[in-house]
């Protein structure tokens, strides 16, 4: 085994969510997805699935190599919206290059809100009609923290803001005023504009 390989790197893949970059050229690219795998640990592989309409995928696809950072319990909501789970056709993931290291295959990890990074070559591929499996030896790994990988449940849980509690009541759709009650009286007169019950909808 490689002395760039810190097999323990491999055990934070057990669950979690994490940020699968690739390159073509000058061009960086990542998204967010929740597939990675041990198979193997004699050569030790991995595989992770990632959606054909992605353009890190294309890149994969011609260049035969990725990293992918395992996200921990720290991740800020931020990072998944810049990274997204679809990474559609922006390339401009890695302006701020301040927070991302480079592995010796010439891709970024995440140095920061990542407890281990791998890279990986791609050795075959499975197609699987809308995505595609990667099966890849281990060329580099290593635990970066010891915070707690991230799951899709924490990151629903916790990180992700939840929706707007959707208010109860009626609203007037002349001035816009809401009466924050179960029922709205026919009688009822808005305390705005003084128009009636008649000019109220349920919100």
């Amino acid at each position: 085994m490689s002395k760039n390989i810190d097999p323990t790197a491999v055990f934070k893949l057990s669950y979690g969510l994490f940020v699968l970059t690739a390159k073509d050229g000058d061009k960086d690219n990542g998204c967010i997805i929740n597939t990675c795998t041990q198979l193997t640990s004699e050569p030790l592989t991995v595989s992770v699935c990632v959606n054909k309409s992605n353009l890190t995928h294309d890149m994969i696809v011609k260049t035969g190599v990725f990293n992918v950072s395992v996200l921990t319990q720290e991740t800020p909501f931020e990072t998944f919206t810049f990274f997204g789970f679809q990474s559609g056709r922006d390339t401009d993931k890695f302006a701020f290059d301040a927070a991302y290291g480079r592995s010796e295959n010439g891709l970024y990890y995440l140095k920061y809100f990542s407890n281990a990074f791998l890279s990986a070559k791609v050795i075959n591929t499975v197609d699987c009609g809308t995505h595609t499996l990667f099966i890849a030896e281990i060329t580099e790994s290593a635990v970066l923290s010891d915070e707690p990988s991230v799951t899709y449940e924490y990151y629903h849980k916790n990180i992700k803001p939840k929706p707007a509690a959707k208010k109860k009541g009626y609203v007037c759709r002349i001035c816009g005023y809401i009466h924050e009650e179960e029922t709205l009286p026919d009688d009822f007169i808005c305390p705005i504009c003084g128009h009636g019950a008649s000019d109220f909808e349920a919100l």
